[in-house]
C-alpha cells in the first residue's frame, strides 16, 4: 500500500497526524492529549484500554467461495425476535429488496424487522446505567472486532484526499478508501473471526454489511441506513455463533464496539467531507448517527442528578462526554456547528424538555423505528440475505430493478424536473447535466441535480459541515471550526 501524499493545505492532515476522537468530538490535532476512555482512537487504533498493533492483510480473494445457490431455511420467527436463532446452512449475497411502500410493509412484518428491532431493544437493556469506561467482557470476538476496526481506520490514513476545492461536497478519494476496505473484508474476516467459528462460506453474505456500512461509493455519503448495516453485521455474527447475547458482552457491543465504530465514522466524515445521507437539514436528530442517542440516553436512564436539559450546559457537557454516549455527540455537534442547539438541532432542543431520561429513551425507540426502519428512502438500500432474510410472496426483480437506477442510487418513478424554470432546464441541457428519462421529462445527475434540490423521496443535499466550513474559511488544520448559522 502506497505511502500517503500530502495533502491539500485546504484540507485536514489525518493521514501523517496522530488522531484522537473522544467522547465523539472532532478530529484533534496532533498536539491534543488523547483521554483515557475506552476504545479510543490514537495513531489508527480503537482499542478497550491499550491500542493494538494492525495486523497486515492477507493475500486473499475478495470474495468467499458460495454455498449452493438458492436461500437456505432461515429461522422461524420467535416471540421474542431473538437474533441468536439457527443459522441457514446455505448463503446467499444479500440484495435489495425494497422498492415500493408494499414492500417496506411486507419487511415491516417480517422477520428481520423484528430481530432488529428486538436487538436494538435488547442492547439498550443491557446499558442502563452504564457508563463508557465500565464495559469490558474480555471476549475473544470483542477483540477481534476492534482490530477489524483498527485497520479500516488504517486504511483511512493510508488514502490522502485529493484536490477538491471547487467542491463543498463529498471528496472523491473516499471511493479509493472503499475500495481498500472491500477488498480487504474477505481477508479480515478469514483472519479474525473464521478462527472464532465464522464459516468460509458466509463470509461473502456477512462482509456484504461490512462494507456497506462506512458510506456510499456512488453518492459520498453517509446516514442512519449505512448504520444499520453494522447493526446487522453484528447480528449476523450472533446468528452463525461468535458470540452469544449475555449481558456483559452486549455492554461491550456497545460501549466499546459500537462506539469505536462511531470514532472511526467521525474521522472518515472529517476527512472526507461525507455528505449526510437523506437528510432532513436541521429537522434532523442528527447529520449522521441515531443508535448514539437511543443507547446513550439508556446509559443515562435513572442517573441521579443528570437531566435532558443539561444539553444545554457546556461545562456539563464536556464533564461527562467521556462517560455518555448522549454527551458526547452534543459535544461534537457543538464542536462543528455555531449558536445554540435551539437554532442549528431543534429537535434534540426540543428532547431536552422531557423530563426524564425513561421518556427520552422510550421515545427515541419509536423514533428509530419510525423514522429509521419505516421510511422508504432510507431501506431502500437495505440488502436481504439468507440471514436478515425478505419474507414477500411477490419479491420481484428488486436487484434487477436497483442496477437500472440513475448514478444517484435511487430509484424514481417521476422527474423532478416539474418545479424548474426553463431556461435553468436549457442552461442543464447545454451543461450536459440533465439526463432525458422519458418523452417531456428528465432527471438530473449529480451536480445539476444539487443546483435544484432533490424531490422530498430522496431528502436533502446537504454538504457535510466540514466541507462547508472549508469553504467559508473556518477550517483548519489546528481542528474542526464552527460553521456559521445565518
Amino acid at each position: 500500500m502506497s505511502t500517503p501524499s500530502t495533502p491539500s493545505p485546504s484540507h485536514p492532515d489525518l493521514s501523517t497526524k496522530s488522531v484522537v476522537v473522544s467522547g465523539g468530538g472532532a478530529p484533534a490535532s496532533a498536539d491534543s492529549a488523547a483521554p483515557s476512555t475506552p476504545s479510543t482512537i490514537s495513531d489508527g487504533a480503537v482499542t478497550p484500554g491499550a491500542p493494538s498493533t494492525p495486523v497486515p492483510a492477507p493475500t486473499s480473494p475478495t470474495s468467499a467461495p458460495s454455498a449452493s445457490p438458492g436461500p437456505g431455511p432461515g429461522p422461524g420467527p420467535t416471540a421474542s425476535a431473538s437474533a441468536s436463532a439457527s443459522a441457514p446452512t446455505a448463503y446467499i449475497p444479500p440484495t435489495k429488496r425494497i422498492l415500493t411502500p408494499a414492500q417496506l410493509q411486507a419487511f415491516q412484518r417480517g422477520e428481520a424487522h423484528a430481530t432488529i428491532v428486538g436487538w436494538v431493544q435488547r442492547l439498550n437493556r443491557a446499558v442502563k446505567g452504564v457508563k463508557l469506561g465500565e464495559a469490558s467482557s474480555g471476549s475473544e470476538v470483542i477483540t477481534a472486532l476492534l482490530k477489524i476496526l483498527d485497520r479500516v481506520l488504517q486504511f483511512a490514513k493510508e488514502t490522502p484526499v485529493v484536490e477538491n476545492s471547487g467542491s463543498r461536497f463529498g471528496n472523491p478519494a473516499f471511493r479509493v478508501f472503499y475500495d481498500l476496505v472491500g477488498e480487504a473484508t474477505y481477508g479480515m474476516h478469514l483472519e479474525y473471526l473464521v478462527p472464532l467459528g465464522l464459516p468460509v462460506e458466509a463470509i461473502e453474505e456477512v462482509g456484504t454489511y461490512f462494507r456497506e456500512c462506512w458510506g456510499s461509493r456512488t453518492r459520498i455519503d453517509y446516514g442512519s441506513g449505512m448504520e444499520v448495516n453494522f447493526v446487522c453485521w453484528l447480528i449476523c455474527l450472533e446468528k452463525l455463533g461468535l458470540f452469544s447475547g449475555t449481558e456483559e458482552l452486549d455492554k461491550a457491543l456497545v460501549l466499546q464496539v459500537f462506539w469505536g465504530y462511531v470514532q472511526v465514522m467521525r474521522v472518515l466524515q472529517a476527512r472526507y467531507w461525507l455528505e449526510p445521507a437523506g437528510s432532513h437539514g436541521v429537522w434532523g436528530l442528527d447529520d449522521y448517527h441515531f443508535l448514539p442517542f437511543l443507547w446513550g440516553s439508556g446509559q443515562l436512564v435513572g442517573h441521579k442528578y443528570i437531566r435532558p436539559r443539561a444539553i444545554h450546559d457546556r461545562e456539563v457537557v464536556e464533564e461527562y462526554a467521556k462517560d455518555y454516549m448522549y454527551f458526547a455527540c452534543i459535544e461534537f455537534i457543538n464542536s462543528i456547528k455555531t449558536a445554540s442547539l435551539r437554532w442549528h438541532s431543534p429537535m434534540l432542543d426540543d428532547i431536552s424538555a422531557v423530563k426524564t431520561w425513561d421518556k427520552v429513551n422510550e421515545g427515541m425507540m419509536k423514533m428509530y423505528t419510525a423514522e429509521v426502519l419505516g421510511k422508504l428512502p432510507v431501506m431502500q438500500h437495505f440488502l436481504f440475505g439468507s440471514l436478515l432474510r425478505f419474507e414477500d410472496s411477490e419479491e420481484g426483480q428488486g436487484e434487477k430493478d436497483s442496477e437500472d437506477k440513475e448514478e444517484c442510487g435511487h430509484g424514481h418513478g417521476h422527474s423532478h424536473t416539474g418545479n424548474i424554470h426553463p431556461r435553468v432546464l436549457a442552461s442543464l441541457k447545454a451543461r450536459g447535466e440533465l439526463v432525458e428519462s422519458g418523452a417531456g421529462s428528465g432527471d438530473l445527475g449529480g451536480a445539476g441535480q444539487r443546483e435544484v434540490g432533490w424531490g422530498d423521496c430522496c431528502g436533502i443535499p446537504v454538504p457535510s459541515v466540514f466541507g462547508a466550513s472549508t469553504s467559508s474559511g473556518t477550517y483548519s488544520l489546528s481542528g474542526v471550526r464552527p460553521v456559521p448559522f445565518d
